[in-house]
């Protein structure tokens, strides 16, 4: 480690704010979903779920060089994306 990066704080990455801290208690309860199973629960492309998962709008997780979406995530977007109509 050089000395230059001594007592600074990293910058926060686009990881930092998309996936919630877990533990290793709960992360055997958590599915997670490829891109694809979440298009398809939301009933949109696949472009669109990477949107969101780039804008930070849904938590992932990176693996390798595709993403994985906790279920529980989906469910939670939907439900802060829904608005009543009428």
């Amino acid at each position: 480690m050089s000395s230059a990066s001594v007592g600074k704080p990293r910058a926060a990455t686009r990881a930092d704010r998309c996936v919630p801290a877990m533990t290793s208690s709960n992360l055997s309860e958590i599915k997670f979903l490829t891109v694809a199973e979440v298009a398809a629960v939301m009933r949109v492309s696949r472009m669109t779920v990477y949107r969101l998962v780039h804008a930070g709008e849904l938590a992932s997780v990176r693996v390798g060089r595709s993403f994985r979406v906790p279920e529980n995530a989906v469910h939670d977007y939907l439900r802060r994306a829904f608005t009543e109509a009428g």
